[in-house]
Parts: C-alpha cells; sequence; structure tokens
C-alpha cells in the first residue's frame, strides 16, 4: 500500500468505475489510513480505530464494483456477504460470527497461495525428479549378491548408463517431448466420511470440527492412477508444494492479515434496519437483534475460528444499501456512531451508461469484441448505437425498477443474442457493424411494449 496514495487509488478505481466521486475520494482515504497507522509507533497504534463507511445508493451505480477493487488494490483479505443472511441469536440462520470465520478462510487461502509462489521452484524441482524416477525407476542392488565383485562392478556399469539415459530424459521432459506419455502415479484419496451436521446458530463450526477429527482418526489411502507426465507433474508439485508449506507460519501471517488489513463488505445493511422507525414489533424485532449481534463484532470483539482466536478491532467494515423506505437513523444509534463516514452514490442516466459501455477497462462492448474474436467474428460498435443502446437502458430503468448499470447487461445480451448463436456458423463475411439502426430493430418492439419488457429486459 506505500505505492497508492490517495489520489492514485482513485485512478485505479476510474479504471473499472464510472463516475461516484465522492465514494471513491472516501475509501481511497480510508485505505491509504490503514497504511499511515502501520507507520505510527506500537502504543498508539493499536488506538487507532478504522473508520468504517457506509455507502448510500440504488442498486447498480457501483457500491459492491468499489469495494472489490479496493480490495484487490490492498491485497487484503475481502469479504462481501449479505446482512439479510444474519438472524439474531436463538433464530434460524447465519451467526454473525460466521463473516471473521469466512474472512479468516480468505486470509489464510491467500497466504498459502503466496507461500506456495515461493516454494514453487522447489517443489518443481522434486516433481521432476519424481516423474524421472516414474519413467525410469531406480536399478536396486539384490541382497543376495551384496558380497559379489563381479555383480557390484555390473551394477555400477549399468548405474552410469541410467544416469546417461535419466539426464536424456530430463532434457526430453523440460523441452515438453514427454508430455503425452503415459505414466502410473500413487495418489493421496480422502478416506474421510461425509457427515452433514444439522446445528443450531450459533454451532456452524461443528461440521469443520467433525472434519478435522475424522481426518486424524482415519489413515490416509492411496490410488494408482494412469496419467499423462504433464498431469503427474502438476499433482507432484502441487504435493510437494504443500509439503513445503509451513502451516504454522501461514496461519499466523494469515491471522495477522486478517486483523490488521481485512475488509468486510456488508451490502444490504438498509434491509436489517427497523423500517421508518416502526415499533419493534414482528420481523423488526429480528432485524434489531442483527444490529445488535453484528455491533460487538464491529466494536471490537474476539471471534473463535478453527485458526484460533481472531480480533476484530482494526477490520474495516463497508456498509451498503439502497436505503429507500429505511434510513442510516433508522439503525439503532451504537451501530450508527461505529460508520462515522457516509457517502451517497448518485444515480445513473443516460450520459454515465456511455461511459460505462465505452470508458473501463473491463467495458461491456470490449468483453463482447473480444468474445466474438473466439469465433473470427470482427464485432464492431458505432458511437450512435452505443448511444441508442444507452438511452434505452436509461428509459427502461425509468418505465420499470431501476436496476442501474445492470440493465446494460441485459440489454446487451438481448441485442447480440443472435449473432452469438450464429457465430461459429457465419461463412465468408465475418465482419459485423452494430449501428442505431440495428439496435432500434432489435430492440424497439421489447420497449415499447412495457408488459414485455418488464420480464426481458
Amino acid at each position: 500500500m506505500s505505492r497508492f496514495t490517495p489520489r492514485e487509488i482513485v485512478l485505479e478505481l476510474d479504471k473499472y468505475i464510472v463516475g461516484q466521486k465522492n465514494a471513491k475520494r472516501s475509501v481511497a482515504i480510508a485505505l491509504r489510513n490503514r497504511w499511515r497507522r502501520q507507520q505510527i509507533p506500537e502504543d498508539l497504534r493499536d488506538e487507532i480505530a478504522p473508520k468504517n463507511i457506509i455507502m448510500i445508493g440504488p442498486t447498480g451505480v457501483g457500491k459492491t464494483e468499489i469495494a472489490r477493487r479496493l480490495a484487490k488494490l490492498a491485497q487484503s483479505p475481502f469479504l462481501k456477504i449479505e446482512a439479510s443472511k444474519f438472524t439474531e441469536v436463538g433464530y434460524v440462520g447465519r451467526d454473525v460470527e460466521s463473516m471473521i470465520r469466512d474472512l479468516t478462510e480468505i486470509g489464510v487461502s491467500m497466504v498459502k497461495t503466496e507461500e506456495k509462489d515461493v516454494v514453487q521452484s522447489k517443489a518443481r524441482m522434486i516433481a521432476e525428479e519424481r516423474t524421472l524416477d516414474l519413467l525410469l525407476p531406480p536399478l536396486r542392488k539384490d541382497k543376495k549378491d551384496s558380497h559379489s565383485e563381479d555383480s557390484l562392478e555390473l551394477i555400477e556399469e549399468h548405474s552410469s548408463e541410467q544416469s546417461n539415459t535419466r539426464e536424456k530424459l530430463r532434457s526430453l521432459l523440460r523441452e515438453g517431448k514427454l508430455n503425452d506419455r503415459i505414466v502410473s502415479l500413487e495418489t493421496t484419496v480422502s478416506s474421510v466420511p461425509v457427515v452433514e451436521v444439522f446445528s443450531a446458530t450459533g454451532l456452524e463450526e461443528m461440521d469443520i470440527n467433525f472434519k478435522d477429527m475424522f481426518t486424524n482418526m482415519f489413515p490416509k489411502k492411496t490410488k494408482k492412477r494412469n496419467l499423462k507426465v504433464s498431469e503427474a507433474v502438476e499433482i507432484i508439485t502441487q504435493e510437494e508444494a504443500n509439503r513445503l508449506i509451513d502451516m504454522d507460519k501461514v496461519v499466523h501471517l494469515a491471522k495477522q492479515k486478517v486483523e490488521q488489513m481485512g475488509i468486510v463488505f456488508l451490502d444490504e445493511l438498509d434491509k436489517v434496519a427497523s423500517r421508518g422507525g416502526a415499533s419493534s414489533h414482528g420481523p423488526d424485532i429480528s432485524r434489531e437483534g442483527v444490529q445488535r449481534d453484528i455491533l460487538p463484532i464491529i466494536e471490537g470483539t474476539t471471534v473463535t475460528t478453527k485458526y484460533g482466536s481472531v480480533k476484530t478491532d482494526h477490520i474495516l467494515f463497508i456498509g451498503a444499501g439502497a436505503f429507500n423506505v429505511a434510513k442510516p437513523s433508522d439503525l439503532i444509534p451504537e451501530l450508527q456512531g461505529r460508520f462515522p463516514i457516509r457517502v451517497e452514490l448518485d444515480p445513473l442516466g443516460k450520459d454515465d451508461f456511455v461511459r460505462i459501455l465505452t470508458e473501463p477497462q473491463n467495458a461491456l462492448t470490449k468483453q463482447y469484441i473480444e468474445l466474438m474474436k473466439t469465433e473470427e467474428v470482427a464485432l464492431t460498435f458505432k458511437d450512435e448505437a452505443i448511444a441508442e443502446i444507452a438511452r434505452l437502458a436509461a428509459e427502461v430503468n425509468e418505465k420499470t425498477e431501476s436496476i442501474g448499470a445492470r440493465r446494460l447487461h441485459t440489454i446487451m445480451e438481448k441485442l447480440l443474442e443472435e449473432i452469438s448463436f450464429d457465430a461459429p456458423d457465419l461463412a465468408g463475411d465475418k465482419d459485423i457493424v452494430i449501428d442505431a439502426k440495428c439496435v432500434g430493430e432489435k430492440l424497439q418492439d421489447l420497449i415499447k411494449d412495457e408488459d414485455l419488457s418488464r420480464y426481458i429486459l
């Protein structure tokens, strides 16, 4: 993170997300503050709490995408989860602490991948030797002839010949000339029986503990498989990499990474708010209960995971929701206080859709052009076509439920459905130009028929 200033973070987010300047600035500052905190003396460092953020805006305006891109920039453990999945303790549903367990799993997976990259070259060398052993089994001295000088000389002669042959095989293996040869490889097969546990809320770790227990009780089984050399090398490399990794070190680093750099994106936060300050009855009781269960996680507590205890004091929480019916002020006061930064995202219109279709590195038009290239079809979008697609998307959003930029996915898929279907069978001229007339012919009838567009677009 020392490489990115807040301005640079915003520029990186601009490559994929159109508009939403205020939201980008807020998350950029929050991310930079995480790096700043690491530079502060340790006695003061623990006193600096993360500035959690609530993003307020309709669906499809970029809330989730901002959080996801932010996590990639920070290379931090990142978890996106819907707050509506949780229920108050005592009700059937997910326990709020499960979000920290899931985040820890992601952290362990991230660090394990990083450690695998470190030992990959060594694992590859060991895999090469084991593969050569499969192709050319080493000579074994016969115990009966162990005192015979003639037999020892013969073995040494064969050993020298085998060494030369092994080096030739090594060269062929590295050149890929042995990739299609079949070898017999013993692989480890899991012998743990499948156990499904129907547990009450708060006992979600029970199935994991059962699995760990059975893994230790039942011996590992091996199975012989006939594989191509290329496949065998990959399997052996993964086995050796896993063997070379120090899991105690992985878990220690992962817990540190989760506690200091973890990001939890709590979507649909408005769904657990009491609607419009209504009196607590019916489902609102459970909603407020979920908020009270989430509160200690955000305030800072210790959650027990299968990798040990994880502190949540410095995990960054980003809440998001449309807040159409409920408002942030409908959250319980204690929870409101834990989200000091509030950012309102702008709804998207026609001009935004034009930019979304063309500017980002992963723009929809670029995606479809590359997809059609695989079928040797040259797809071209004229500016007038892009403007018409954007206009139609904005129009449908106004007439029906607004789903923001996600409407573009639906319209583009409907527009290019026939081309995508026929692309492999197109003969001769494979240059296809999408203009405004083409867009009108394909979609105008659907747009005019409001009942039909409600179901199709």
